[in-house]
Parts: structure tokens; C-alpha cells; sequence
């Protein structure tokens, strides 16, 4: 491999398809399937990269720290984590929203707004806060990690923020979108000493990628 090689993160999971294939456009390709391989670290075809298959919420660490020249991951990810990272392109692949939802139930008994202090359970802890803190509601995060939904079904939470794509899990558990977050599309982040020390090697694959993307 050479020794110059760049590091590219990529996250498990929905997203990873969608990365391999776009940079699989762009000439950058591994020598092995990357959502079967159990290899942490996987070299392109061509030996001028590497890949890192890491968990999403892990991935700006990793490019924060240098440990990755670049990588991509959602906006929600991204904005969850506050790390210091570049963020030159909007991939536009991956669309989902964060919203604020609660039992239908409740949407006869009082608005959305003025609720005192409200109990929100969420994976997105920061983006929670910030979104209440700017619309002046108080409100007590409690952090979880999976069933969000199930939260405000057994009392633990009045409303939770989560990551939707097409809402049905929120209408089979009864639940309704009282407020939009924000949208969520995948990000290509990179490490900022890395753009200055690997310019010429991350500049023209950044610049290949914004032309793949006007041609989606």
C-alpha cells in the first residue's frame, strides 16, 4: 500500500451501500466487499486508501482525532457529536428528519408549546436541547439508545426526538410529529490537518465527488 494512502471512514449500517457506490464512481474502490468483510481495515484496489468500517456515532471521532482523513456519516451524527471536522459536501444520499413527536393522545390535552417542564427521551441529546433552547422550553433529557418510541407508551418521557424516514413506526405505536428538527442527508467530513497536509491527494477527490454529485 502506499504509504501516502488516505484513510477513509465509513459508517455500518443503512448508509454503507451508498458510500461504497459513491466512491466506487470516483475510482476509489475496495479489494473486497465492505458490508460482509470482518477486516477493520481494508485497503482500495489500487493501494492509494484504506477503509475504516466503523459504528456512525463513532465515525467523527475517528476523523476528529486523525485517526481518518475524511469519512462520511449523517448530518444527525455529525451535529450530535460537536466535532471539530470540515464538512465540504452535502452527498445528498440518506434523507431522513429528526422531529419531536408524542402520543396522539395527548394532542387534545394541551399545544406543544407551554408544556412547563417536559420530560424528552432521545439518542440525540445535544440536538434535543439546542432545538428546545432556542424555542425557550425547559425540558429534562433523558438519553436512550434503542425503542425510543416505547418512552411516552409506558410514562417514561411526555415526547421524544427521534430520527424518522417514512413515520411508520411513530403511527403504529401511536405516536404523532408535533415539531420538525431538522434534515438529515450524508456528510463528507474530513480531518482539518489532514486538508492541509494531504491536499493534493484529498482536494482532487473532493472536487471528483461535487462533479459525480451533479450528475445523480
Amino acid at each position: 500500500m502506499d504509504k501516502n494512502a488516505i484513510t477513509i471512514a465509513l459508517p455500518k449500517g443503512r448508509l454503507l451501500l451508498d458510500c461504497v457506490k459513491i466512491l466506487s464512481e470516483v475510482g476509489i474502490k475496495a479489494e473486497e466487499d465492505l458490508s460482509t468483510t470482518r477486516r477493520l481495515l481494508v485497503p482500495s484496489e489500487d493501494g492509494s486508501a484504506r477503509f475504516l468500517i466503523v459504528r456512525d456515532k463513532d465515525l467523527p471521532v475517528y476523523v476528529d482525532y486523525g485517526a481518518a482523513d475524511m469519512g462520511i456519516v449523517g448530518k444527525d451524527v455529525l451535529m450530535e457529536s460537536k466535532k471539530n471536522i470540515l464538512e465540504p459536501l452535502d452527498l445528498g444520499f440518506g434523507y431522513c428528519r429528526i422531529v419531536v413527536a408524542q402520543p396522539a393522545v395527548a394532542m387534545g390535552l394541551s399545544n406543544t408549546s407551554g408544556w412547563g417542564h417536559a420530560r424528552v427521551a432521545t439518542k440525540y441529546p445535544n440536538i434535543a436541547e439546542r432545538h428546545f433552547a432556542a424555542r425557550g422550553e425547559q425540558i429534562e433529557i433523558i438519553p436512550l439508545y434503542g425503542s425510543i418510541e416505547l418512552a411516552p407508551l409506558v410514562g417514561l418521557a411526555d415526547r421524544i426526538v427521534d430520527l424518522v424516514s417514512t413515520g411508520e413506526t411513530l403511527r403504529q405505536n401511536n405516536l404523532v410529529e408535533v415539531q420538525d428538527v431538522m434534515e438529515v442527508t450524508a456528510r463528507l467530513v474530513v480531518n482539518r490537518a489532514s486538508m492541509k497536509i494531504k491536499a493534493e491527494r484529498l482536494v482532487p477527490l473532493i472536487e471528483a465527488l461535487r462533479e459525480n454529485l451533479q450528475r445523480w
